[in-house]
């Protein structure tokens, strides 16, 4: 019988690899996973190049090229960054065919330091995607405030956009509203919108590790909070499905609004889950996974957590279970006092946060190793960032 990840594409979700290095593509290991494992997509972000440019010897002799050159740290890793993707790219091509180009997709992120600067994050958008120069390329978005405007225009630019750091429902309905909108000028111009996609990155297990924090401390005092812990995130993502289907339509029916789009050969802006390792080791490792498979989904997995669903992990439609007793769920922790709402509005400002540091540490691990071989060279170093 074929892997759990395998199986899970019959019933219509894509499973991604929340992993990149020069070393999974050369050594043959990422081409294993698409061909045998059920990979049928991959993300990147800051944290993962971090720890690959920093660990990898691959990187070594070409790092010290570009250093040499006088290249500053940022156009070092971008450097890195594209041709990595572009590989990863090409290695998933035959996916992206096999699927019409609605799969098969690999993801890069702009520099989290733009995750409040709405055309610095368009700009850097458009000079990725023109550098990288792939059809299943996917530019991760934060879904900040500011980010917002700039998915609508770059979906309107035509541009297939990974909107990143979604946690809570009312900012995913706005990141909709930005596909749709982004889509809807594409046609007022007379462009083509079939070829472009988009999916929402919809964050789980941090939600449970939140809210279960302020439900432990409920129940030190005597709440009655304990039965609540460990039901947040599933039930999120499970609520935040139902509204994907009432936006977009479900059982083969389009929404109002989204059926001039799909007669005109639009996707459907699919629900990725993210974040789905499990951080609290009294729950079942697959636990994001199992509980969130369905039509139209797409789930970025870490390396434990894919090794483990495809060991031991459920197969079947399972999004659609118990979503009453979801909202159940969430009114109950809410009348307990925890605000989701606010919950999900701090995982964003530390997920911002946390991304911009793990890319900060980045370019200063980069720099500091610019400049011992620019302090070879005949000639002074460059800036530290820029590209």
């Amino acid at each position: 019988m074929s892997l759990p990840a395998v199986r899970v594409a019959e019933l219509g979700q894509s499973i991604w690899y929340d992993n990149l290095s020069r070393d999974l593509l050369a050594d043959g290991t990422l081409a294993r996973m698409v061909a045998d494992e059920g990979v049928r997509g991959v993300t990147s972000n800051p944290s993962i190049f971090q720890k690959a440019m920093t660990t990898s010897p691959l990187y070594a002799a070409e790092f010290d090229r570009l250093a040499a050159e006088g290249k500053s740290a940022e156009e070092i890793y971008e450097t890195l960054a594209v041709e990595d993707i572009q590989a990863a790219c090409d290695l998933l091509g035959p996916v992206h065919d096999e699927a019409s180009g609605r799969d098969g997709f690999v993801s890069l992120e702009v520099s989290p330091s733009l995750a409040h600067d709405t055309d610095g994050t368009v700009a850097a958008a458009r000079r990725l995607w023109t550098a990288v120069d792939r059809a299943n390329l996917m530019i991760k978005v934060p879904a900040t405030a500011e980010g917002i405007p700039a998915i609508r225009t770059l979906i309107a630019g035509g541009l297939n956009i990974n909107v990143t750091l979604i946690f809570s429902r009312g900012m995913y309905d706005r990141v909709i509203d930005a596909y749709l909108g982004g889509l809807e000028d594409r046609v007022a111009r007379g462009e083509v919108i079939g070829g472009v996609n988009s999916v929402a990155s919809f964050f789980v297990s941090r939600v449970d590790s939140a809210v279960d924090e302020a439900l432990g401390a409920l129940a030190a005092a005597g709440e009655a909070a304990a039965p609540l812990m460990g039901k947040a995130a599933v039930g999120n993502a499970k609520l935040a499905y139902a509204l994907f289907e009432e936006r977009f339509g479900k059982d083969g029916a389009p929404s109002d609004r989204f059926a001039p789009l799909a007669a005109k050969g639009a996707a459907v802006q699919r629900p990725l889950w993210a974040s789905t390792s499990t951080k609290n080791p009294a729950y079942p490792d697959t636990l994001y996974v199992d509980t969130l498979i369905g039509p139209h989904t797409v789930n970025t997995i870490p390396p434990a957590t894919l090794d483990a669903f495809n060991d031991h992990g459920h197969v079947g439609v399972t999004i659609g279970d118990g979503v009453e007793q979801a909202r159940a769920d969430i009114a109950a922790i809410e009348a307990l006092g925890v605000s989701l709402d606010g919950v999900c509005d701090d995982l964003l400002a530390a997920g911002v946060k946390s991304f911009a540091d793990a890319f900060d540490g980045l370019l200063g691990a980069v720099d500091a190793r610019r400049r011992e071989v620019a302090a070879d060279c005949p000639f002074d170093s460059a800036p530290t960032s820029g590209a």
